[in-house]
């Protein structure tokens, strides 16, 4: 899949370093899961879960610029189990040198429509810890509401959502 100025692609054995590259940031990592840097383990495990997810064309996708060829960041359609119901998340990261760019709404957008369109959900949400102001315009912005709050992992995440009705 691509956008105007991206291309994505599945994750392999080989690009540990890439994702290590992004999980060991703090700021980048600030709004992710625990909220800070990833051991090599947890991204070696979370690795391994991406490319399990991929062999559904789900789950995380890097995201290059079309251009030169950079790590912008990583996005797609996460499973997700959220008070009991399966959900399909849009979710979006984007390296930190790449902030305000627009990326993360490019990002957003593009998986919204494919998990829309190509795999025909009628319903998509984004999970997003309070705080992440960016995050919560970059939903907002793609079409989805502030639905509720729910804890996961011990923390109060909000839930945004879009539905076709």
């Amino acid at each position: 899949m691509q956008t105007e100025r991206l291309i994505f692609r599945k994750y392999t054995k080989n690009d540990f370093d890439l994702l290590f590259e992004m999980t060991h940031e703090p700021n980048m990592m600030k709004f992710i899961r625990h909220g800070g840097p990833w051991t090599k383990e947890e991204t070696m495990q979370s690795l391994e879960k991406f490319i399990n997810w991929n062999k559904d064309d789900k789950g995380l996708f890097l995201a290059f610029n079309k251009e030169d060829n950079k790590l912008i960041g990583t996005s797609g359609l996460i499973p997700q189990i959220i008070e009991g119901n399966d959900e399909l998340e849009v979710g979006y990261w984007v390296v930190e040198q790449y902030w305000g760019m627009g990326y993360g709404y490019e990002q957003a957008k593009a998986w919204k429509e494919y998990g829309m369109d190509h795999l025909k959900q009628k319903r998509l949400i984004s999970l997003i810890q309070h705080g992440n102001v960016g995050s919560m315009k970059v939903a907002q912005k793609n079409g989805m509401k502030h639905e509720k709050d729910v804890d996961i992992i011990g923390k109060n995440v909000a839930v945004y959502s879009i539905e076709v009705k």
